[in-house]
Parts: structure tokens; sequence; C-alpha cells
């Protein structure tokens, strides 16, 4: 396959390199920052030697904050069929979110650990040339939670959002029903309808209203 690395570590990238030469692909160019990555494939693309993968750094200069993965999902819009597979010091659900946006279709994400398993680094490059897909198991782990606390709170009503969102302000039952309007009975039944869909059970005493509260803010 003909793969390109962005890597602003001349070491990583120069690392990266052999270790897939020696293993008989071709890297037809290495770059340090995002906008000599979207430089070099379009001009590779205006030559018809589009490459088959990019493997791009998350975070490179000038700012080291996002330039790789805005450059990769820049790419993506550009050459759908371009495989981009991009490397993180840490899980960035952000990031990893954004670049999954689109097509799964050729997209790979995965922390920069697993650069020293060799085969398996070596086996998701090319799976991503391919048109699969390869994503870090921290990531989908991380991605799954969030989708799960999610899916919980779109089980509440419109109303139930609203109280548990003035739960969160630090507001009494008494409080947020002078709040809404409303009495503090109704209060107390959106509440615990709140911790029923929630999966607070009683034995949870009085945490259950912050166990509600951390499910809320973590959403």
């Amino acid at each position: 396959m003909r793969v390109v690395i962005a890597e602003d570590s001349v070491l990583l990238r120069e690392g990266l390199t052999r270790l897939l030469t020696d293993r008989g692909h071709e890297v037809v160019a290495g770059v340090g920052d995002g906008e000599a990555l979207i430089k070099t494939i379009t001009e590779l693309a205006a030559q018809d030697e589009l490459p088959d993968v990019v493997v791009a750094d998350v975070r490179m200069p000038p700012t080291h904050t996002d330039e790789g993965v805005r450059a990769a999902v820049r790419l993506r819009r550009r050459h759908p069929g371009l495989g981009v597979l991009v490397l993180s010091q840490y899980v960035e659900e952000q990031y990893a979110t954004e670049l999954l946006a689109g097509s799964s279709r050729g997209v790979g994400y995965l922390l920069k650990d697993r650069v020293a398993e060799v085969r398996e680094f070596v086996d998701a490059v090319a799976r991503v040339a391919r048109g699969g897909t390869a994503l870090d198991p921290e990531v989908v782990a991380q991605l799954l939670g969030r989708s799960r606390k999610q899916d919980v709170l779109a089980g509440l009503t419109p109303r139930e959002r609203e109280v548990l969102g003035l739960m969160a302000e630090g507001r009494t039952n008494s409080a947020i029903a002078r709040q809404l309007v409303v009495s503090d009975g109704a209060v107390e039944k959106h509440v615990s309808n709140i911790f029923l869909k929630l999966g607070l059970s009683p034995s949870d005493g009085d945490h259950r209203r912050v166990l509600a509260v951390l499910t809320y803010l973590n959403s």
C-alpha cells in the first residue's frame, strides 16, 4: 500500500516509515504539520497518485491542538476514498466523533501506544487502506459509555429534564416548585420518575439526587 505520514516528531515519523517500508509498503511522503499534509495530498491527487491511506497525529504545529484531525476531516471530505488513520496520545472523544461523523469506511483512530504492537498496528493501517475501520478499544469503550448516558437521558420527558437541570443548579424541591409554578407534590413526582428512569433505586438513599445530577452533568 502507499502511505503518507503526518507526524511532527521526526523520530516517530522516521520510525513509522521504517516500520512500514520494512514490511513492503511504500511511504510516498512524510510531513510535519496539517497544512503540509493537505498540500501534499492535493498535489498527489492532481497527479492521479492519491495514496491508499494517511497516518496522521491528532495534534500538530502550530498550536498542537487539533490540526491533524482537522486536516484529516478536510481530506475525507475532498477524497472520500482516501483512508485516514489518526494517532493520539490520549482518547479525545470530540476528535473521534468528528472523524466518524461521516462514513466510517476507511477510518481509524488509535492510541500511539498501539504502535508498539507492530503487527496489529500494520494490520490496522492496511485495514483502513482497504476501506475498513480500526478503532482503539479505549475509544470504543468511551464512546459507548457516552452513548449509554445519552440514551438514559433521552428517556426523560421535557419537564423531567427541566427539573433535573434545576436540581443540577442545587435547587431544592420547594425552590423548583416555585420556579416552575407547580406544587411540591408535582415536583416530587417528577423527581421520583427521574430516579426510576436513571435506574437509581431507593437503596441509594439520599445519594440518588447526587447521582442523578452527576449523570446529567456527564451527559
